[in-house]
């Protein structure tokens, strides 16, 4: 259905998966490939309006379902605007976050919502990554980077090291889940050992 290549990246808050993303497409625009990096939730106009207002405020600020519905409603908008456009003209997309990230934090985060996950993903977005890159990282670390950062978006790290640790399970799941798409990162290393595992996953792929 594209000539592209559709990369994206998946891990807990503070797991590094934004940097790597950003060092993958430095590495593949320089070997010549056109690449187009994104984010969810974002890459487009009206979805970086979304970002802002699941991201910021209190924790209790939207009920699952309702988080649901305003990150679908981005992805869409990102999907129209942003991601097939890119795919079609042939480039490498490498989105930081896709729907694995509303899989594990409306889907099981807080309450059983996956079927709903499931369902509004086939009716409204209907694609899948060729590749998902984990970033997989002890927890309690990941946290205290993200902390560290002290932006205004840490809504989700409000909630907490328990979150994430349920989180890691859930991706780690995820990972077995859906095998045939997904290369585990180990994440406890310095950077570029990382990006060195990530282009290797990513270059099987591409060749």
């Amino acid at each position: 259905m594209t000539k592209g290549l559709f990369l994206s990246f998946e891990g807990i808050d503070g797991s590094g998966k934004s940097t790597q993303a950003r060092r993958l497409a430095d590495a593949l625009e320089a070997r010549g490939h056109a690449v187009v990096l994104t984010r969810e939730p974002g890459g487009s106009p009206g979805a970086e309006e979304i970002r802002a207002l699941v991201l910021q405020g209190a924790p209790d600020r939207w009920s699952a379902e309702t988080e649901l519905l305003l990150f679908t409603a981005a992805r869409r908008d990102h999907l129209e605007r942003t991601i097939r456009p890119a795919l079609a003209a042939g480039r490498v997309v490498i989105c930081d976050r896709f729907a694995d990230s509303t899989r594990m934090y409306q889907g099981l985060s807080r309450g059983d919502l996956r079927g709903k996950v499931d369902a509004l993903h086939d009716l409204m977005i209907g694609i899948e990554p060729d590749l998902t890159l984990l970033i997989d990282m002890d927890p309690r670390a990941a946290l205290a980077r993200a902390k560290a950062r002290a932006t205004a978006e840490e809504r989700f790290e409000d909630f907490g090291l328990g979150l994430q640790e349920r989180m890691r399970a859930g991706f780690l799941a995820l990972a077995r889940e859906f095998a045939p798409r997904f290369a585990v990162i180990d994440g406890n290393r310095d950077a570029a050992c990382v990006a060195a595992d990530v282009l290797d996953a990513v270059g099987a792929r591409l060749a």
